[in-house]
């Protein structure tokens, strides 16, 4: 039996992670939880699974570093949303415990320095991310060797459709209405303006260790395909299956075994006419240029991505508090990586946190002006 420890456990993924862990009571045990600020929330949830929580927003780290040392954890899933989860992964890593990561700031901000990391203490990072846990797997079965092109799918989000004009008008409360996936405020504004996409495509080339132009984005609204792979002879694998992260979070936490689990075997026509349709297009990148930046970011590597990120976080901050428009995100963003030089590549933890620093203190200088 698997002991699992639950960061962010009163967030999405925490909650879909708890799901599993009700239903394969005989395979995985939960040993510890952590959550950031819900701490009714918390506290029943520590008395349901019978085990340790940290508050981190009374603790911090060291409320994580203590649940790794009670808990003795098989696996940790890292479900804390932003960047607020790069240190309580490092901190996973540093033990020689395996981590299940849907924190992709994990390794946008510092995915080098995390290789490291896992290499020295012996722990296997699984994603846990749709798209990267459809990829881990498809390259996985083709092997690395025969790659020729990683294409990550995107739904486009809930203005896909939308002109220019109407882009410029849209409020808070319909960037938060995603037509096929359940999850955070921020991470739902991120779909809705491809950054999240962005902050894939740079996830993708660190973890997969490809270049930018081996990354490809296509939009599939049905989200259904997670990702795709096309091999060396120009063959296209993909792997399928509802929109529902419990499974990668279980192919993370199961892995490398693939067996039977409680979760409803897909089937192309188990709909209520018996058919699905699959459309793809092209992703807008003029109307939704985050998607570019990021590309721009992934090739350019060194400190630019930290810069992406950090940038988009303030962004979507005063786009949620109703001082800038949607559309004012990329703008942002962009300003902030032309403002500085980014090349310089973080040599250590310190490094990472000065270039995040100097970056949100550049986006609120931009947003002051």
């Amino acid at each position: 039996m698997k002991k699992i420890l639950v960061l962010g456990a009163t967030g999405s993924i925490g909650t879909s992670t708890l799901d599993i862990l009700r239903n394969d009571c005989e395979d995985f045990v939960c040993c510890g939880l952590s959550a950031n600020s819900k701490k009714e929330e918390l506290e029943r949830l520590s008395a349901e699974f019978s085990c340790p929580s940290s508050l981190t927003k009374d603790e911090g780290i060291d409320g994580i570093k203590r649940l790794l040392d009670e808990t003795k954890p098989d696996i940790v899933v890292n479900g804390i949303a932003g960047s607020a989860g790069l240190l309580p992964s490092m901190a996973v890593l540093e033990t020689g415990t395996d981590l299940a990561l849907a924190n992709k700031e994990t390794v946008v901000m510092a995915g080098p320095l995390m290789f490291d990391a896992a290499k020295k203490s012996g722990s296997r990072i699984l994603p846990v991310d749709s798209e990267h846990s459809a990829i881990f797997t498809l390259i996985h079965q083709c092997k690395k060797e025969n790659l020729d092109k990683i294409i990550i799918t995107a739904s486009g989000g809930p203005f896909r459709t939308y002109s220019r004009d109407k882009l410029a008008r849209v409020k808070v409360a319909d960037a938060l209405k995603h037509p096929t996936w359940n999850m955070g405020v921020k991470i739902t504004i991120d779909s809705a303006s491809l950054a999240n996409k962005g902050l894939e495509v740079i996830e993708a080339v660190r973890l997969f260790d490809v270049q930018a132009s081996q990354v490809q984005v296509v939009v599939h609204p049905q989200s259904v395909i997670h990702s795709l792979v096309r091999t060396k002879d120009g063959i296209v694998y993909g792997q399928f299956s509802e929109p529902d992260m419990k499974h990668p979070i279980l192919q993370a936490l199961d892995w490398p075994e693939v067996r039977h689990n409680f979760m409803r075997p897909f089937d192309l026509t188990d709909t209520a006419d018996g058919c699905r349709t699959l459309t793809f297009e092209k992703p807008r990148m003029d109307d939704f240029p985050m998607l570019g930046i990021a590309f721009y970011c992934a090739e350019k590597s060194a400190s630019y991505p930290i810069v992406f990120n950090a940038a988009n976080e303030i962004a979507v901050q005063d786009f949620i508090d109703g001082r800038i428009g949607f559309l004012d995100i990329p703008e942002l963003v962009g300003k902030v990586l032309e403002g500085s030089d980014w090349s310089n590549s973080p040599r250590d933890l310190s490094d990472v946190f000065e270039a995040d620093r100097l970056a949100r203190e550049m986006a609120k200088k931009f947003l002051r002006r």
